[in-house]
């Protein structure tokens, strides 16, 4: 296989933007440490501008737009993307406020389904700040955690309804709209930067941990995965190009610190 626990991958020497994925890749448990709060303020201080990239519902990507060191926060799985500059905040949606009302209902519908089928489950406990997914909690609080049956079960009911749905470690997101994390990554570049086509592969890094990142691996030679993505490997056609040796916030952190060698180096 390609992807190879990392020691000195050979990447673009060009990087200036470094997306990232948050839950079980800069966090270890649920919680931030202190080495990949770091490595965010480090890459920021070296001029590469970091941008979470997540399936966290809009009330978080509000807060780490505003206090974290990061240029922007794309949230819920590409429906949104949230920056701040010069102390003004600015959303750009990828699909029209307009439909978020009754795509809204049809998320309610599938839920009441999910929950016929399965009376335990619940939703995630951020559901509540929320605009456009439903995120099913299969493992953040879940007690016992969904097995891999029940959690495809669980997409197929999405898809069985014209949504869309992605498995992270720690929900089920299912959305109405023709967007990802990909999809909203791009615009993102193309509407603050101007930047396209090749400028972006050369200019990029991605780091992530679970299935719903597959299509940044995908699309970004530079791209990682922390050590934690080894129990997915099987269900990837396209894995990260180099795998950490460390888990969660040290992977990040070990990704970080090799991005910087490079950085430094050119």
């Amino acid at each position: 296989m390609k992807n190879q626990t990392i020691i000195k991958p050979k990447m673009s020497p060009k990087i200036k933007f470094l997306f990232t994925d948050i839950d079980d890749t800069l966090t270890d448990q649920g919680r931030l440490g202190p080495e990949a709060y770091l490595s965010l303020w480090s890459a920021f201080n070296a001029g590469i501008k970091v941008i979470p990239v997540t399936g966290r519902p809009a009330g978080w990507c509000e807060l780490i737009a505003r206090q974290w060191p990061v240029d922007a926060v794309i949230g819920e799985n590409g429906a949104f993307y949230f920056s701040v500059k010069n102390n003004k905040m600015k959303r750009s949606f990828s699909v029209p406020p307009s439909q978020i009302k009754n795509n809204k209902k049809k998320l309610a519908l599938i839920k009441q389904n999910i929950i016929k089928l399965f009376p335990k489950i619940k939703v995630s406990s951020d559901q509540f700040v929320r605009l456009f997914d439903l995120a099913i909690d299969i493992a953040e609080e879940a007690n016992p955690a969904l097995n891999e049956s029940e959690i495809n079960q669980i997409l197929d009911l999405f898809h069985a309804a014209g949504a869309h749905a992605k498995a992270s470690s720690i929900h089920i997101n299912g959305w109405y709209g023709d967007y990802n994390k990909l999809t909203a990554t791009l615009r993102f570049l193309k509407n603050e930067y101007q930047l396209e086509g090749q400028s972006v592969i050369d200019q990029c890094a991605f780091i992530g941990d679970s299935p719903n990142d597959e299509p940044m691996w995908a699309h970004f030679k530079n791209s990682f995965g922390v050590a934690n993505i080894k129990r997915f490997l099987p269900q990837l056609k396209t894995p990260p190009s180099f795998i950490t040796k460390e888990r969660g916030g040290l992977g990040f952190t070990e990704a970080v610190t090799q991005l910087l060698h490079n950085f430094k180096a050119t």
